[in-house]
């Protein structure tokens, strides 16, 4: 039971992983908002962390990537950095809980294998509540300045399904490595049946004394 669990717990991570970078990459973090009873327009605007894009309303779609990494917002230049670094601790994670998975021939079984795979989870697990920054991040500027009286309407922004995404992802990457320590014995002495330690009983005094006396 408990390996599957653990493939189970790799799986999702392996699938949250990937949608975290699909979401590091889509430019659909933040969308034009549709604001006033016109509905037509002319252009739709996507923006990401890495570029941005306009969408004609003929479908022709035109990306740019920024710039200047430094003249962007604090919170766009704090969300790739964590993004990042998320995508990467995950990366590492999943190799150990590969290299520590008991269906592997990595590492060598023992209580040091065990210890690979729940620091494994734990990475996944932190790798997970990154990813859960920049989103929740993003999606509090968008909403904030969505309902700001002060911010002209041609500027306000909606939620992308880039969100959406990155937010599922870290939800996998949670299970996944919740899974992974979940499928390791918390002590070294938890064996099998091989491992066990039987107490010999002595023998009834009285037996004991016939067994002398013969």
């Amino acid at each position: 039971m408990s390996v599957g669990l653990q493939i189970l717990g790799v799986v999702l991570g392996m699938v949250g992983w990937l949608g975290a970078i699909v979401s590091c990459a889509l430019p659909l973090w933040r969308v034009t908002a549709f604001i006033g009873n016109n509905i037509v327009t002319a252009q739709v605007m996507w923006e990401g962390l890495w570029m941005n894009c306009v969408v004609q309303s003929t479908g022709q779609m035109q990306c740019k990537v920024y710039d200047s990494m430094l003249a962007l917002p604090q919170d766009l230049q704090a969300s790739r950095a964590i993004l990042v670094i998320a995508l990467l601790l995950s990366a590492v994670a999943l190799l150990a809980c590969i290299a520590g998975g008991r269906c592997t021939t990595c590492l060598q079984e023992g209580t040091g294998k065990a210890r690979v795979a729940t620091v494994a989870g734990a990475l996944l697990v932190i790798g997970g509540l990154l990813c859960l920054i920049p989103p929740s991040w993003s999606a509090h500027q968008v909403i904030r300045d969505f309902y700001n009286p002060l911010v002209a309407s041609a500027q306000k922004r909606e939620l992308g399904a880039a969100l959406f995404v990155c937010w599922g992802s870290a939800a996998l990457l949670l299970i996944g490595g919740g899974l992974v320590c979940a499928s390791c014995p918390l002590r070294s002495g938890a064996m099998g049946v091989s491992g066990k330690r039987y107490k010999l009983n002595s023998p009834p005094s009285g037996q004991s004394e016939r067994l002398a006396y013969v």
